[in-house]
């Protein structure tokens, strides 16, 4: 694995044993199993129609505030 950056999440207890279960039933580490949950959700949200539009907006919206902070407004 590549360096990356270092998280720390907090989890009920109920989510972390299920973690840990699905975890050692694919024989894999917790934090495969999570990088692979992460993965996951990112292309689900990525393919979204509705978070694309969002995302969208988003960027059209922080692109406006830098552009008029770089001519100083």
């Amino acid at each position: 694995m590549r360096p990356g950056r270092k998280l720390s999440v907090r989890i009920p207890d109920g989510q972390a044993a299920a973690l840990e279960a699905v975890a050692r039933t694919d024989e894999v580490k917790i934090s495969e199993a999570v990088r692979e949950a992460i993965d996951t959700h990112i292309a689900t949200r990525r393919s979204d129609p509705d978070f694309q539009k969002r995302h969208r907006r988003r960027l059209e919206m922080e692109r406006a505030i830098l552009e008029r902070r770089l001519r100083g407004e």
